[in-house]
């Protein structure tokens, strides 16, 4: 019940006034973790790579242990709120949604969305924009906000920090490239496997919010996409809204053959967008 609490204040507290600018986000202190062994220990190795995770989650989840046993010390109001406080800052939703209106509302939309994806922007229509800003609002829908506050449900405090620790490491270098291919290995399954349950539940919500008549209609299309999990909400947020998402796209000047998710209009509009983000 108390989790239960923590994660509804945290997630209003995150609505409301997303990151907090005075202090040092407990993310990037993670990513300094995660650089600091790579400089010092880096090896083209899964087993390197499996060390590199087990540093990380251990001394997050020791100063998480310690920040949680601290605040059971006190009132259990006083836990409970500063308990939401700190869980707020792993939930990103406020700031997702403000990234995705600045591309509405960008002079500059090629740029604005260069800072939300990795695809080529350069020659992107207007619609190609578009789509981007959808897509990546959905697959983050998950990573960003469902994930964190499951974790926080199930495992209290340590479980939205521990998922986010792993989240980390997945965006840091779970990349398939010559440099991360082995190293990055451990880290992008581990993601993969944590977010399994979480992104399913966002296309279910998905899907339900928007009023789908069938509401696991999402799993065929979703299934089709490189990652395990990031197709399903994707396709759900394409059926919701009535477009086509997908499609070949072109990375660091390379074509990537990817599938379609949903099958509605391929060319999408600033309405579809801003109908994604109606979907709250």
């Amino acid at each position: 019940m108390t989790n239960l609490f923590i994660a509804f204040f945290a997630y209003m507290i995150d609505k409301r006034y997303g990151e907090f600018t005075f202090i040092k986000h407990p993310v990037i202190i993670i990513g300094s973790l995660i650089s600091f062994f790579e400089d010092k220990f880096y090896k083209d190795s899964v087993f390197r790579g499996l060390l590199l995770v087990i540093f990380v989650v251990s001394i997050v989840f020791f100063a998480s242990s310690l920040l949680t046993s601290f605040f059971s010390s006190l009132n259990i109001l006083l836990d409970i709120g500063f308990s939401s406080l700190v869980a707020s800052m792993f939930i990103a939703h406020k700031m997702l949604r403000d990234s995705v209106k600045e591309v509405l509302l960008s002079t500059n939309k090629k740029k604005s969305i260069s800072m939300l994806v990795s695809r080529d922007t350069s020659n992107m229509s207007e619609s190609d924009i578009y789509k981007a800003s959808i897509e990546t609002y959905a697959e983050n829908l998950s990573d960003g906000v469902v994930a964190p506050v499951f974790f926080l449900l199930c495992f209290g405090l340590e479980g939205i920090i521990i998922y986010k620790a792993i989240n980390t490491l997945d965006s840091m270098v779970g990349y398939r490239n010559e440099r991360y291919e082995r190293y990055g290995k451990v880290s992008a399954v581990l993601d993969d496997i944590l977010n399994y349950i979480p992104s399913r539940l966002t296309a279910l919500m998905i899907m339900i919010v928007a009023r789908e008549n069938n509401i696991f209609s999402f799993y065929k299309d979703g299934a089709k996409h490189d990652s395990p999990n990031a197709g399903h909400p994707i396709t759900a947020m394409a059926l919701a809204i009535g477009v086509r998402l997908g499609g070949d796209t072109y990375y660091f000047g390379k074509l990537k053959k990817k599938a379609y998710f949903g099958d509605g209009k391929k060319s999408i509009c600033s309405y579809d967008v801003k109908k994604a983000l109606s979907l709250l």
